[in-house]
């Protein structure tokens, strides 16, 4: 029986592994490697943002290689046809930098889980009235968290709140106390040009940052 994606599946997802990794820039032939060193270092949530070369191959091959046993989607995703051949590869999150009610319902419409950006109350209250399963707070480098403090006093209490931008190990601890359910890792954990080896050393290390917390 297929399970419905809801905003309760993505929570179960969080509570495996509070992190986002966003794999901008990646390539087709990176993607396992990498794929492979998150796996390693207990990540299982996985963003290819679409303005990455070939962006639906490296999400083709993540889902053949990891089937269920990650949550894998693509990020940047702007457009309705986008979401269609997202859903078509099988994987289950869209994730976008902005707050659009139409690609956020088709998106569900296709079964997806879905994480858009939104950085004021009204754009974080139509996301949710729109069908959002969480929030990505972005960009996160331009807010503080005394901001999404005072954004928990009028969100649904069991809303997911995930900061994205500029995340490093160091603020984790600031985000979290304002209540961040989770966090987006971008440039952080992965650039163009980075090895495996550093992915998992930067993922393990962000593991650590967050079990201090």
């Amino acid at each position: 029986m297929t399970i419905p994606l809801t905003a309760a599946v993505l929570h179960s997802w969080l509570a495996q592994s509070p992190f986002v990794a966003i794999l901008r820039g990646i390539t087709p032939a990176e993607a396992l490697p990498v794929g492979e060193a998150l796996w390693s270092a207990g990540w299982r949530i996985i963003e290819v943002p679409l303005n990455s070369p070939d962006a639906f191959e490296s999400i083709a091959r993540l889902q053949r290689r990891f089937g269920d046993a990650i949550l894998l989607g693509a990020g940047t995703v702007r457009r309705i046809d986008e979401v269609r051949t997202l859903s078509g590869l099988g994987a289950r999150l869209m994730v976008c930098p902005h707050t659009d009610p139409a690609l956020i319902a088709q998106a569900k419409s296709a079964g997806l889980l879905t994480l858009p950006g939104a950085a004021t109350p009204s754009e974080c209250l139509a996301a949710l009235d729109a069908g959002a399963d969480a929030l990505k707070l972005f960009p996160a480098d331009a807010i503080n968290p005394a901001m999404l403090g005072g954004l928990r006093s009028v969100l649904p209490a069991d809303t997911a709140v995930l900061p994205v931008g500029g995340i490093v190990a160091d603020k984790l601890e600031a985000w979290r106390a304002a209540g961040a359910s989770g966090f987006g890792i971008g440039s952080t954990l992965y650039k163009p040009g980075c090895t495996p080896e550093h992915v998992a050393r930067t993922a393990r290390a962000l593991n650590t940052a967050w079990n201090r917390t």
